[in-house]
């Protein structure tokens, strides 16, 4: 996966992963890089079907079928739009990746963590990103977040708080065990700062 330069952004359910990631796609694109913006689930048509069984279905899924489900997005998703446009050199900036289905199929439904870590690499070659942005902020202020946007929640932000708990530990655990490819942020933080820390990081990759 060498040529390009590939950016996930994780964290809980109103984090702010779409503003940091839309921030630093218009910075790289003023500075006159190509930038594919993409997300999982999602981010092919394919991926678009998975996503609404995933997110939108009325009524309970397994749990394995569930962490499935990711896996089989993520390795189409990788497979035919991330990979070929890192081999292009361009910079990838993505909405979730592996990590989410560690922390969220893992941690939240309680499955095995490692298993659901080894399913994700094995369907994805064993990809990873030059750099995980984790944007950690206290469940109760996340779901202040999602309250005020007055929308709908999907299957996984409607979960109880236990869950997100669960979740957002299963995420600094994982940043701790791998701290050259995460940089962990504080999610509360103004929004300004958020994305010069992570400016400063990605520069540094380059450097």
């Amino acid at each position: 996966m060498t040529g390009g330069l590939w950016v996930t952004f994780e964290g809980g359910d109103g984090s702010g992963k779409t503003t940091q990631a839309g921030l630093l796609e218009e910075w790289l694109r003023e500075s006159g890089r190509t930038v594919v913006r993409t997300r999982e689930p999602g981010g092919t048509e394919v991926g678009n079907l998975i996503r609404d069984i995933v997110l939108h279905h009325r009524g309970d899924i397994a749990p394995r079928a569930e962490a499935l489900l990711y896996a089989a997005d993520r390795a189409h998703h990788v497979a035919t739009l991330v990979r070929p446009s890192l081999e292009r050199g361009e910079v990838v900036i993505q909405d979730r990746y592996l990590d989410s289905s560690v922390a969220y199929q893992g941690a939240g439904r309680v499955l095995d963590a490692d298993e659901i870590r080894r399913l994700s690499l094995w369907a994805t070659g064993g990809a990873l990103p030059d750099l995980t942005v984790l944007l950690d902020l206290d469940p109760v202020a996340a779901r202040r977040r999602l309250d005020a946007d007055d929308k709908p929640f999907d299957r996984l932000e409607a979960e109880k708080a236990d869950f997100h708990a669960r979740v957002r530990s299963a995420y600094l655990s994982l940043a701790a065990a791998e701290p050259s490819r995460f940089l962990v942020l504080d999610a509360a933080a103004p929004i300004a700062e958020i994305a010069a820390e992570i400016r400063d990081r990605v520069t540094s990759l380059w450097g």
